[in-house]
């Protein structure tokens, strides 16, 4: 199979540069253009995506080396950028900068080359004139692999700013394709995790994404930014396919009655049949809304592959599960912006722990953890967990090499997985009788909690990487 999808990946020296400004006013602006457009993120971010997806009315999707492993990149971008007419690929940090520690690996350079694509780079002119084409030239000249095909000057100051800036870039050899003005009706609010999630502020996220676009449509040449784009290399593979992964994943081994340790049980109640749906699939519910904004796509498309019928719902507003429960997956978000309000909806709170304390598969990441604790900065929580969670003055942040310690309803002990912690709170205790993962760096340790059908954990995953979670996770779902 050849893939000869026409794509771009909008890169730059460093952070703060302008990356998502112009890689998602690009993608907007070409679609109003009647183009179908994928979107794509380099890396762990769950933010970003989101504005991705409202500007090209796609799942935005991400291109982690690290998490998935660099055979996986090119199939997973053909599984996004399937009957597109174009792919828009944002960068993370500078061009260049990658996993601590291990060279070029996950780095925006890399996933480049893995897709034979041209790169953009976005240069913060702000406080600079001919300073910028030694910029652009080292950046450009440092790895020839890296075809650095263009350049969009951002935060340009004046007319006569933008005409030094050009006139150094001729000497560079590489063009200018856009130049941006400084327009603060682009910015989007941050906090301490990065950009605010258009979940949380859809309509003013529709307006910001419209301003990118408009902005993008004056200063930047889209004729020969598509004209570059067309030029990238054709890839040869497959696209990735959940249901094949799924059935040539290795079979989860039988579960066993009990895992981790004892929790404490509400009181006994008569057993009664688990409603199923008319159809017969098992019913796995995944946390959605402003407050559990953090998943990938590739984990629903995996479950549903694996026998699964996914349905959404909403802590913040829904008082019971989806009807035919039988497994949760709590994802990664907010849940410290939003504790008040989920603390009050009880009824909800009480369905998801009789849920965990009936042996139910649940698997929580990160805000998952912070839910099913006890408390979360004084607000009761779910209590499946006897931890108390609170925040933390501190960010935790990077990848992280795993070991699964114990046998769960995600994998068997001695399973091994890369993650991405992301947090600014801290859970007391960190671990239980029976930890998830042992990290290795940047410190060896235990972390994480199974428990009878619950596996939670700060650690962030992506399931292509082991499509087996999936299968041994909705077969947990129909045994259980």
């Amino acid at each position: 199979m050849v893939i000869s999808v026409p794509r771009l990946v909008i890169a730059a020296p460093s952070s703060g540069s302008g990356k998502t400004t112009v890689a998602t006013g690009l993608m907007a602006a070409f679609a109003s253009r009647g183009l179908a457009v994928s979107p794509h993120k380099v890396g762990p971010d769950y933010i970003d995506p989101g504005y991705h997806a409202l500007a090209t009315g796609r799942v935005g999707r991400n291109l982690d080396a690290y998490l998935c492993g660099t055979e996986l990149i090119a199939p997973l971008f053909a599984h996004g950028a399937r009957g597109c007419d174009l792919a828009v690929v944002e960068g993370v940090m500078g061009l260049y900068d990658g996993a601590a520690g291990e060279g070029e690996l996950a780095s925006t350079a890399q996933v480049a080359k893995l897709l034979r694509a041209p790169v953009v780079l976005v240069v913060d002119a702000s406080s600079q004139s001919r300073s910028v084409a030694a910029l652009v030239h080292g950046f450009a000249s440092w790895d020839p692999e890296v075809r650095v095909s263009g350049v969009i000057l951002n935060k340009v100051g004046s007319s006569r700013h933008e005409e030094m800036l050009r006139e150094a870039l001729d000497e560079s050899g590489v063009p200018v394709l856009g130049c941006l003005r400084r327009a603060a009706q682009v910015d989007t609010p941050a906090r301490h995790l990065g950009l605010v999630p258009v979940a949380e502020r859809r309509s003013d996220a529709v307006d910001a994404v419209g301003a990118m676009a408009e902005q993008v449509r004056r200063g930047c040449d889209l004729d020969a930014l598509y004209a570059l784009a067309r030029g990238a290399g054709e890839l040869s593979g497959a696209a990735w396919d959940a249901a094949a992964a799924v059935v040539s994943s290795p079979p989860p081994p039988l579960p066993v009655p009990s895992l981790g340790a004892a929790a404490p049980r509400p009181p006994h109640r008569p057993e009664r049949p688990r409603p199923q749906t008319p159809d017969g699939l098992r019913v796995v519910a995944v946390a959605g809304g402003a407050a559990f904004t953090f998943s990938y796509a590739e984990h629903a498309e995996l479950l549903t592959a694996a026998g699964a019928e996914v349905v959404t719902f909403d802590p913040l507003r829904d008082e019971q599960l989806p009807d035919g429960t039988r497994g949760l997956v709590i994802g990664g978000g907010f849940p410290e912006v939003y504790a008040p309000e989920l603390s009050a909806n009880e009824p909800l709170r009480k369905a998801v722990a009789e849920l965990a304390f009936g042996g139910a598969p649940v698997a929580a990441e990160c805000a998952g953890l912070l839910y099913l604790s006890r408390e979360l900065d004084g607000q009761p929580m779910c209590g499946v967990l006897d931890v108390s969670a609170r925040m933390s003055e501190w960010l935790t942040l990077g990848y992280r090499d795993a070991v699964a310690v114990s046998d769960s309803a995600l994998a068997v002990a001695g399973t091994r997985m890369r993650g991405h912690e992301f947090h600014r709170t801290v859970v007391e205790p960190g671990a239980g009788a029976a930890p998830a993962w042992g990290v290795r760096a940047p410190e060896r340790r235990v972390e994480g909690f199974v428990q009878q059908g619950v596996h939670a954990s700060y650690l962030h995953t992506h399931w292509a990487s082991q499509p087996g979670v999936a299968r041994r996770f909705v077969e947990r779902c129909r045994t259980s």
